[in-house]
């Protein structure tokens, strides 16, 4: 179903393919998120029936294919779940917690996959990434059969706590200015985040690429200190406030 493309083929600049092929660079969304997703997309999948595949694009070291493929096996479904990645750290994390992995890009056309061939879409912590995210979508979007399942999760830049970091001229926290160093917000770990979304522009860029049935849930951040995080599960309920941002979102049955 898939051919090999080389990973460099569209990493915007050789800082972010240094960074990204760095052991050090975190790349594991966490236990908590990975089953929170993995809840979502079994819940979603509950109303159109056992997928026979599910991508997870920008797969990192695997820990959310295999959420889901646990979560999943609960209902008795085993679909094929299959990661791509350009980073070769990433790919080779994935392929040890059994994840079969494609090297590869999301975005100019890269997907290496037919069109309309794949139940449920998974972009976990990656739009974030990217420079192109329209195209990324728009791949998402083709690989999709008419009625299948996109879910994505990205930090939420109007996130209860970086309003309060605004107010106080803080640089918000996922953002970042420099690939070397974080500078003017809380946080030392540089990660890559080039794009971040609120609520409100996550829905339009969604709708605009085509998507349909787009909704939105709140999910908490593990990185939240210790004391805050009763509230950081609580303001989940409000996804406009929330850490993370998790969509799911539909391709049209008529396109």
């Amino acid at each position: 179903m898939a051919r090999r493309l080389a990973a460099e083929s569209s990493i915007p600049n050789q800082g972010l393919r240094a960074l990204y092929e760095d052991p050090a660079t975190p790349r594991a969304l966490g236990s908590e998120p990975a089953r929170y997703q993995a809840e979502v997309i079994a819940l979603l999948l509950e109303a159109i029936g056992r997928p026979r595949a599910l991508l997870d694009v920008g797969c990192g070291d695997g820990s959310t294919a295999v959420a889901i493929r646990t979560r999943l096996a609960e209902h008795g479904w085993r679909p094929a779940i299959i990661g791509l990645d350009w980073s070769s750290v990433a790919a080779g994390e994935a392929l040890s917690r059994g994840v079969p992995v494609v090297r590869g890009t999301a975005d100019r056309g890269g997907l290496p996959f037919r069109s309309a061939s794949v139940e449920v879409v998974v972009v976990s912590e990656m739009i974030e990434h990217v420079v192109d995210t329209d195209s990324v979508l728009a791949e998402a979007l083709r690989v999709l059969v008419p009625g299948g399942v996109l879910v994505l999760s990205t930090p939420n830049l109007a996130a209860w706590y970086n309003r309060v970091l605004l107010t106080a001229g803080i640089q918000p926290v996922f953002s970042e200015v420099s690939l070397k160093a974080i500078y003017g917000r809380p946080g030392r770990e540089v990660v890559g985040h080039l794009r971040l979304f609120t609520r409100r522009a996550l829905v339009g860029l969604l709708e605009a690429t085509g998507f349909e049935q787009v909704e939105i849930v709140g999910a908490p951040y593990h990185d939240v200190p210790r004391p805050f995080r009763p509230l950081d599960r609580l303001l989940c309920r409000v996804p406009s406030l929330s850490s993370i941002l998790v969509a799911s979102a539909r391709r049209p049955r008529s396109r």
